[in-house]
């Protein structure tokens, strides 16, 4: 897999951001199993509670389309700095992930580290979980 191209998605996604409230623009690519790309921004709303992050309008935006198995994500926010996903997204993305996902996490459009979704949701609750 071609992070750099990955990572460029996520940064388009970035630049269709709308956070008016905390000027905290957030891009992300996610990988479906076939291959299929899905970009999402984070999208700011006036009752905080209403707000979608950029993983979570990518990853819905692939299930809609019936694709729900994520081989890799990319993420980026501030330049020069990588940007996790919050709590929520790191869910979801548990949710969907194959189990070989490979979560990229972009300080700029050359520099990015990759992470396992056990890195960075250690003992997470999956549905797996449901059936015991």
């Amino acid at each position: 897999m071609d992070y750099e191209i990955l990572l460029k998605k996520a940064f388009e996604g970035r630049s269709r951001a709308y956070a008016p409230y905390s000027n905290f623009y957030v891009g992300a690519a996610v990988v479906m199993e076939d291959g299929s790309i899905y970009t999402g921004c984070n999208i700011e709303n006036a009752s905080y509670g209403a707000t979608n992050c950029a993983e979570r309008t990518a990853i819905f935006k692939a299930i809609s389309e019936r694709h729900t198995s994520i081989k890799a994500i990319a993420i980026v926010g501030v330049e020069n700095d990588y940007t996790y996903p919050c709590g929520i997204c790191r869910q979801v993305i548990a949710e969907f992930a194959a189990a070989d996902i490979q979560i990229i996490l972009g300080k700029n459009k050359k520099e990015y580290i990759v992470k396992t979704l056990e890195e960075i949701l250690p003992g997470a609750f999956t549905k797996k979980d449901l059936g015991k």
